[in-house]
């Protein structure tokens, strides 16, 4: 695959010119809205985008309401429209002509746009039914035009990263192997949102190879695209506590809008919780009365969760309350078993630190809710959370739900959350393990330079492999020198390259 995007666009830019002059005008609305979804899609050039779609919606106008194209023009219409009940009617209306005409790329299309429609207005399950007929469809053919391909796969993975449904993308990423190894553009794309599923599933080593990998794809080709694979491994840093990392990834991030709630994280992590709560506060102000309108309660939800937990950190039981019943608000409108359990989470968190309320109903149907959503991190802090509101009035059963947590936690390499576990279970006084998991024990990430050290990569090339500065590389090189008891890198090399024959 070349990637060569800027000989891509100026052969369509000549096409279009060709085809205007002889007077095809469908066929130059086509190459319009190619022209669009490269710009934009594909190198982040969002003006240009808007430019060709603009272009492509004046050319389209001249072809009439009866025919396929006019599907086109209400779909490049609805990308504007602000209302969510005016973009559900065109949706319908533009799949209503691609079947009339038998147009499945203008039929499919639309479906999968109405989908994503009702999971950011809370209908989940309607949603991701038509995403999965629309995934059918793709499968069997029907789609001949790349940005159609290109906008379904990005939507299906974008849906399952949303709503957390790690199940649904593991079956579509094993159904669509095929079509996803012949397109340059949608593999990686469709990656970082995989890798956002998978870090949410516990699966962190398999998040971080698929976001790296995504990263560097967008390097070659298509680096204004990083950022989604970029925040989505910083987000995964976070949640490791390696928090020099995360803060590395995202710098020059600090306004990108997707970027708000791992930034929130990160700073919560640093404690920085003025800063997380800022944050948080201006993106979710009047989002309440916002929702109905454009859609969004899907992506409120987590932020509203996040919000909780920055009041709690700061003691504002009150406004933790708040927003609390602000996310069950948003809950009892989802079907999904997701935002329900982080409700959950947050009123029975908001029940322990104020001592009302019956936090041992609210963090049950939360571990329930996240069981059922295979979401171990989820799970993990629930049950640490039950420990918390178990303390004084049965011990016994907070020690044995501290020390599951703690396992949880340490099996996905969760530092900070295993240290939050480790403490609780000493003051409870129950004895737990210190230090690592045997003398000389390397951490993923040490073992990882360790493997790189051997194949006789500089400490910048490992820092470039793995998306980390120097200077933490040279800290893991230290560890990694004192835990195996070696004197210098040459040492190290050969320590490396002996297990590797060994195994």
């Amino acid at each position: 695959m070349q990637r060569d995007y800027s000989g891509a666009i100026k052969q369509h830019e000549r096409a279009y010119a060709a085809y205007r002059t002889e007077a095809q005008t469908v066929a130059a609305a086509r190459v319009a809205r190619i022209l669009a979804w490269i710009t934009g899609n594909v190198l982040g050039d969002w003006a240009v985008q808007n430019g060709w779609l603009a272009r492509a919606l004046r050319i389209l106008a001249e072809v009439g309401e009866d025919a396929p194209e006019h599907g086109w023009v209400l779909i490049i219409r609805s990308y504007t429209e602000p209302d969510a009940a005016a973009r559900e009617a065109m949706f319908r209306e533009a799949i209503t002509i691609g079947r009339r005409f038998a147009d499945p790329n203008v039929e499919i299309e639309s479906l999968a746009s109405l989908a994503a429609l009702y999971l950011l207005t809370g209908r989940d399950n309607e949603g991701l039914a038509l995403l999965d007929e629309s995934m059918a469809a793709l499968c069997a053919g029907d789609l001949t035009e790349i940005a159609s391909v290109d906008n379904l796969f990005c939507g299906l993975f974008w849906a399952c990263e949303l709503v957390n449904d790690v199940v649904r993308a593991d079956q579509w990423m094993r159904a669509t192997a095929e079509v996803m190894a012949s397109r340059n553009v949608v593999g990686a794309f469709c990656r970082a949102h995989y890798g956002g599923i998978l870090t949410a599933a516990g699966r962190w080593q398999e998040a971080e190879a698929q976001l790296i990998d995504a990263a560097r794809h967008f390097d070659r080709g298509m680096p204004e695209r990083r950022a989604a694979a970029i925040i989505r491994l910083a987000d995964l840093r976070v949640l490791q506590g390696r928090l020099e990392e995360a803060g590395q990834l995202l710098k020059g991030l600090e306004q990108h809008p997707d970027a708000v709630r791992t930034l929130a994280a990160f700073h919560l992590a640093r404690g920085d919780a003025a800063l997380a709560r800022d944050l948080l506060e201006r993106a979710t102000e009047g989002a309440d009365e916002k929702v109905a309108a454009i859609g969004a309660s899907t992506m409120l939800g987590p932020l509203l969760a996040l919000l909780v937990d920055v009041y709690l950190e700061q003691g504002c039981i009150p406004e933790a309350e708040q927003a609390a019943q602000r996310l069950n608000h948003l809950a009892r409108a989802q079907h999904g078993t997701y935002l329900p359990a982080a409700a959950a989470l947050a009123q029975g968190r908001v029940c322990v630190a104020s001592g009302r309320g019956d936090a041992r109903a609210c963090l049950n149907v939360a571990l329930d809710g996240f069981a059922k959503s295979q979401l171990p991190m989820e799970l993990a802090r629930t049950r640490l959370e039950m420990a918390y509101a178990l303390a004084e009035r049965s011990p016994e059963v907070a020690i044995a739900e501290a020390k599951a947590a703690l396992e949880d936690f340490e099996r996905l390499d969760a530092a900070r959350y295993a240290d939050a576990a480790g403490a609780l279970l000493r003051s409870l006084g129950a004895p737990i393990r210190t230090g690592p998991k045997g003398f000389g024990a390397l951490t993923r990430r040490e073992a990882e330079v360790l493997e790189l050290i051997g194949a006789g990569l500089s400490n910048s090339e490992i820092g470039d492999r793995l998306y980390i500065t120097r200077k933490t590389v040279e800290h893991h090189v230290g560890n990694v020198l004192s835990k195996l008891g070696l004197r210098n890198r040459a040492e190290a090399a050969g320590y490396a390259l002996r297990q590797q024959t060994s195994l």
